[in-house]
């Protein structure tokens, strides 16, 4: 399988897109298991809407999922039994095993995975890199490191971005267009003649 996102991750395509396609990217199948199987970027905290969605594009690729566990942090209700397309999923939780910012999937038949749990209001430029991180083959950091590292660098940008806001209202914005550049008037000074060489 190959590192898949369901669609391209801007607003305008969000808006675009059925509700009911999930927000998907997984890691391609290597030889070592990567530490996080891919990323999941539910579009709203109802672990009961959002979950059948998730089964039905998975089921077909892993096999039946059968359970599910969750760590409710960040889960306002966490169902016991979710209804999915053909079957039961049980769901389960626990607080401190358990990644706050995972999902794991189990199927009785294949195996389990690991999925990140991107957070529904994520600006879309974050959630593409951390479904990229996610389903990177080689990752090894975890699914709550993930979310420090572009915690961090959306806090960086976010910094940079109201510098600049503050450059650009004080006039540094006309001052880096040359065309907008005030023009300095041309000093001319009277030299005096130089002795011509002997």
């Amino acid at each position: 399988m190959t590192a898949t996102v369901s669609h391209p991750l801007t607003a305008e395509a969000d808006d675009r897109v059925s509700s009911s396609s999930p927000r998907l990217s997984l890691a391609p199948v290597g030889p070592a298991p990567p530490l996080l199987d891919g990323a999941w970027w539910p579009r709203s905290r109802d672990l009961g809407a959002e979950l059948p969605l998730l089964a039905a594009v998975l089921d077909p690729l892993w096999g039946r999922i059968t359970r599910v566990t969750v760590n409710p942090t960040h889960w306002p209700a966490v169902p016991r039994k979710v209804p999915v397309p053909g079957h039961v999923v049980k769901v389960g939780w626990f607080l401190p095993e358990q990644d706050p910012h995972e999902l794991l999937l189990l199927s009785y038949r294949m195996g389990r995975w690991n999925l990140l749990v991107v957070p529904p209001q994520t600006p879309p430029d974050s959630a593409a890199r951390l479904m990229a991180a996610a389903s990177d083959p080689l990752g090894t950091s975890t699914a709550s490191r993930l979310m420090e590292e572009e915690s961090r660098l959306r806090t960086a940008y976010e910094a940079d971005r109201a510098v600049e806001a503050v450059w650009d209202s004080e006039g540094g914005h006309a001052a880096r267009d040359p065309a907008a550049r005030p023009r300095i008037p041309a000093v001319t000074a009277a030299v005096p003649p130089q002795p011509m060489g002997r």
